[in-house]
């Protein structure tokens, strides 16, 4: 490879071999030490004289000074060495860009005794997404948000449809679009069609098209949406709200990939990826009679749940300030730390939605680019305030901040140690354990 630390001669076919490989890719020790680096790798998380050759792993990659499943994340070596076979993971690296959201794939390479020899990883920065505050693209940090993100890693390159589940608010759109931009059908167009509100006859004709002279006012023929769609991805908002009767129709069209336009008789071909969008509670409404059993079989293939805003807590920061910077208008506005821990304690009911509007209403009101409890809604968060030493201290471990974020956090927040968990969305035990693998 392009660059080497070994002297293991039954590693050297790999190592040439990976140094043709497009993607970045590393060899690491059972020790965690990255014994080498293709040039991809070099050009994208290190430098032309330095590919990191010796170090760890963890900390090239996060700055840990332990591996990751010591600090409450998922470990691919660690999966990897218990199966002896191949782990995917999705993790927030560090690179020369700052943090992004990286795909990597670990693979284990035995001797000839079974037993392993060294480990192949595969990564790859995922550009639909940010732990960053971004203007185009899905944020956040969190564990359920990484959830959500590694799973529309997965279904993307694949050709099944996808069925979105989640609470009205938690984006739905921008996670279709993800999954349409990740796709090989990436460069086709993103046709979104939205189910509520549409009677039977307006649904079928928005959906198939229609022929001049099929009803009243059909003056023209008209292209449907199936048309439009034609080598990319057609999304489906609220599915829960189509038509009984019309639900036959598309069952149909998933099936056998075929349609009519409406007053028409001649068969045409559709060519689209199907992702589907709902807030309502398919399975149940099955059970009750008000959705097809064989339809819901057919576009939940894979689902994805998408957490809700109170299940994000953690990237309520981030997004806050994402919200403010995309409609700023170019002025600068920020949050004093009460008026963020107001929006932190609240329940957002109306999720990514709800923020955005009340961060647009604030704005307007906050005259000296200060956002402060006065400019929020009354009542925001103080009732049921959120606790999150409570919370976290039950579940997993959820945020996933960079060492350096984490290091500036700790040496200039005002407030206790307690006080900077709480800020994290943490218990003062993982604030604890994070800090003591910074080496803080």
């Amino acid at each position: 490879m392009g660059a080497m630390d070994t002297d293991a001669p039954e590693l050297h076919p790999l190592l040439s071999f990976l140094e043709h490989e497009t993607e970045p890719m590393i060899v690491l020790d059972p020790d965690y030490r990255i014994l080498a680096a293709n040039t991809a790798y070099r050009r994208q998380f290190g430098s032309a004289d330095r590919a990191h050759l010796g170090e760890k792993c963890y900390r090239v990659s996060h700055g840990y000074a332990v591996p990751c499943d010591q600090v409450g994340e998922h470990c691919p070596m660690k999966r990897a060495a218990e199966s002896l076979g191949p782990d995917r993971v999705l993790h927030i690296h560090h690179t020369p860009r700052g943090p992004e959201h990286v795909d990597v794939e670990l693979r284990p390479i035995l001797d000839r005794r079974g037993g392993i020899l060294a480990y192949v990883e595969r990564l790859s920065t995922v550009r639909s997404a940010t732990p960053r505050a971004s203007g185009d693209r899905l944020v956040g940090r969190s564990a359920a948000f990484n959830a959500a993100l590694e799973a529309l890693q997965r279904v993307a390159p694949s050709t099944l449809p996808v069925l979105l589940l989640g609470e009205s608010g938690t984006g739905k759109e921008l996670f279709a679009r993800a999954v349409h931009e990740a796709s090989p059908r990436a460069q086709g167009p993103f046709v979104v069609v939205d189910c509520s509100g549409l009677t039977e006859t307006l649904f079928e004709s928005e959906l198939f098209g229609y022929e001049k002279g099929a009803f009243t006012g059909a003056t023209t023929r008209k292209q449907g949406l199936v048309e439009t769609a034609a080598g990319g991805t057609l999304f489906l908002d609220e599915m829960g709200d189509v038509p009984l009767a019309m639900q036959v129709k598309l069952l149909r069209l998933i099936e056998t990939g075929t349609f009519r336009r409406v007053g028409s008789v001649e068969t045409r071909q559709a060519d689209f990826r199907l992702v589907a969008a709902t807030h309502k509670p398919l399975a149940q409404m099955v059970a009750e009679g008000r959705f097809r059993q064989d339809l819901y079989y057919r576009i939940s293939a894979f689902p994805i749940h998408l957490p809700a805003l109170r299940e994000r807590r953690e990237d309520i920061p981030l997004l806050a300030e994402t919200f403010l910077r995309r409609g700023g208008g170019g002025r600068p506005v920020q949050l004093t730390p009460q008026a963020l821990q107001r929006l932190q304690a609240h329940d957002w009911p109306g999720n990514l939605r709800e923020l955005r509007n009340v961060l647009d209403r604030a704005r307007l009101l906050a005259d000296d680019g200060v956002i402060r409890p006065e400019h929020l809604p009354a009542g925001l968060g103080e009732a049921g305030a959120f606790a999150p030493d409570a919370r976290v201290a039950t579940g997993p471990v959820t945020a996933r901040w960079q060492p350096a974020e984490l290091r500036r956090l700790a040496a200039t927040f005002p407030g206790t140690r307690r006080e900077l968990a709480a800020h994290l969305g943490w218990s003062e035990r993982t604030l604890y354990r994070r800090l003591k693998a910074l080496g803080l």
